[in-house]
């Protein structure tokens, strides 16, 4: 049975209604409705809210480096140091090296451009600051409903009679909010025996704060042509680790960047080593998902950087073994387009808020303080309309608080930041260096991208095979293992949210053209090609891998692939991310 006929035969759904409707438990969600509490305490009125979290709690599908620049936080808790927030270890020491295979060369920290500079910030556990929100948020009165994945954007002209709710004035469809998945349906599509059907939360206005490629932004966008005039989306995926160390090899505070090896000049990429406190370090490897090379796998290329004597030292002793401990894993795709990248933000019924928007700063590698900041302003606009009697229209009041805003400064000095590496590593370094360092964001041209990143990738025939070094299981490991420490856990009998538009694309065109690039693009292991009986191949997709990072959805050369929320609780269990 598909959706449509399951609503016809178990429904209507069971309706809530508020004022607000925030999807997604991340910083923008999260700080989007505690601005609206706050709000109300200060003025006396009562607005109603509610967080949907598709985790099994909030900052359980949170992955960042994470450095935080506490800038929007202090706007939301003046006092959030007093009030106990997770930001522990302020930044001590920096370093940017550019690597080659076996040495690095460092950039004297008096050349580093502004955007590159962390005093003042913190290293800190993104997913424990948003578990700590959701805590603040519970505080102020904010309805929390973790482990509801909201699967359907709801408009005036949809859902049950009880819920139904024009739009004010136009012609043009309103979202009136957001049903969550349907639980316990099988494999086969049809109901099973703990069946539950979804339920409609309604809101005046309704608040997308899924994080980078959200899916039902994606929606939204498309339904609202959100992104016409603005240039494609960039995204990278980032792949993260943490280790426990020797307190020999520990520096609380560092920072530690680098670019170069093992990413050759054509491919934009970049990692980080953060000294967390308790004898912790977060690595990772960001990969420019524009890359051109069917062959690259972004895992492999990771795994291959911990190798770097520059690297590995922080994990070995003094006689080089390694004597750290890997604790934790995973992966997220990240939006680096930047301004140039932002689609309208506004439409009838709602917004879209931090990285579901694409508000990340890619070339400072942060995004929670602006995913704290846009979250606000949508906030004030929308408790504004709710508090005037509005419902359904456009926030346009904040587009227009951003445009005024210090976020909309920052990022316009850094508008071009990821557009000048199609240019190549050297280009866009030598660039992005003029523009930081010697103008200071002040630069009088603009630089576009003009194509998404899937249309970069060239045929295999075209292109190097790369071989990558098998792990050893101490340094460097393989998909299945590190997925085993993300607590990644789906329910093994529900429907894969993994989609084919097309079952037969996989290997007529992925498979023979670019060499079966999905197998080498998905850090979990979820795709794989494995031979029928007849000797005929097959794309298997072993969904309950799965760790949310959504690059499938991006890199598919086909665009073939549509990531679709399972049900709600699953995914990965990130704890300390």
């Amino acid at each position: 049975m598909n959706p449509q006929e399951i609503l016809a035969q178990y429904g209507p759904r069971e309706s809530m209604e508020y004022d607000v409707v925030v999807v997604g438990g991340g910083p923008a969600g999260l700080s989007a409705a505690i601005r609206l509490k706050q709000l109300a305490a200060e003025k006396g009125t009562d607005v109603s809210v509610v967080v949907l979290e598709k985790g099994s709690e909030p900052g359980a599908h949170i992955l960042s480096g994470a450095i935080v620049d506490p800038k929007a936080l202090t706007e939301l808790f003046p006092d959030w140091k007093a009030m106990g927030a997770p930001l522990n270890q302020p930044v001590t020491a920096e370093a940017m090296l550019f690597l080659s295979e076996t040495t690095g060369y460092r950039t004297p920290n008096m050349l580093l451009p502004q955007c590159s500079q962390n005093h003042g910030n913190y290293i800190a556990s993104l997913g424990a600051l948003v578990k700590w929100l959701g805590e603040q948020a519970e505080g102020l009165g904010v309805e929390i409903f973790p482990g509801f994945a909201a699967a359907e954007v709801l408009y005036n002209d949809q859902g049950s009679e009880t819920g139904s709710l024009p739009a004010q004035g136009g012609s043009l469809p309103a979202v009136r909010g957001v049903a969550t998945g349907n639980m316990g349906i099988e494999k086969n599509g049809e109901p099973g025996g703990n069946f539950q059907l979804g339920m409609e939360l309604l809101g005046k206005y309704t608040l997308f704060a899924e994080g980078a490629r959200g899916h039902l932004g994606k929606q939204v966008i498309e339904k609202f042509n959100l992104d016409e005039g603005c240039a494609p989306q960039s995204y990278g995926i980032g792949i993260k680790e943490v280790w426990e160390v020797d307190p020999e090899r520990h520096e609380p505070g560092l920072v530690l960047h680098t670019a170069g090896w093992p990413m050759d000049n054509d491919t934009y990429g970049g990692s980080f080593l953060y000294h967390m406190d308790g004898n912790k370090i977060a690595m990772g490897f960001i990969t420019g998902l524009n890359y051109s090379n069917p062959y690259l796998s972004p895992f492999e290329e990771f795994q291959r950087w911990k190798t770097h004597p520059h690297i590995r030292w922080y994990l070995e002793n003094s006689k080089g073994e390694v004597t750290a401990k890997r604790i934790a894993y995973g992966a997220r795709a990240i939006s680096a387009g930047g301004l140039l990248a932002l689609p309208k933000t506004v439409f009838p019924g709602g917004a879209l808020v931090g990285c579901d928007a694409g508000y990340l700063n890619v070339s400072r590698l942060k995004g929670s303080h602006a995913a704290i900041k846009t979250g606000m302003l949508a906030a004030e606009a929308a408790y504004a309309a709710v508090t005037a009697g509005r419902a359904h229209d456009e926030l346009s009041a904040y587009p227009e608080a951003f445009e005024q805003s210090w976020l909309y400064a920052e990022l316009n000095k850094s508008r071009n930041f990821k557009s000048w590496f199609k240019y190549g590593l050297r280009v866009g370094t030598l660039m992005n260096g003029l523009e930081q360092f010697a103008l200071n964001g002040a630069m009088p041209w603009t630089i576009r991208r003009d194509k998404p990143d899937h249309a970069y990738l060239k045929p295999a025939a075209e292109c190097q095979p790369i071989e990558y070094p098998k792990p050893d299981g101490k340094l460097t490991f393989d998909r299945l293992s590190s997925v085993f420490i993300s607590s990644a856990n789906h329910e093994e009998n529900q429907p894969a949210h993994l989609t084919l538009k097309d079952a037969s694309v996989p290997v007529q065109i992925n498979l023979a053209k670019f060499a079966g690039p999905e197998t080498r693009y998905c850090p979990a292991g979820v795709y794989e090609f494995v031979k029928n009986d007849n000797g005929t191949d097959r794309l298997q997709i072993n969904a309950q891998n799965c760790v949310h990072c959504k690059t499938c959805d991006i890199k598919d050369p086909t665009q073939n692939i549509v990531w679709v929320t399972p049900e709600g609780g699953g995914g990965p269990n990130y704890a300390g991310m």
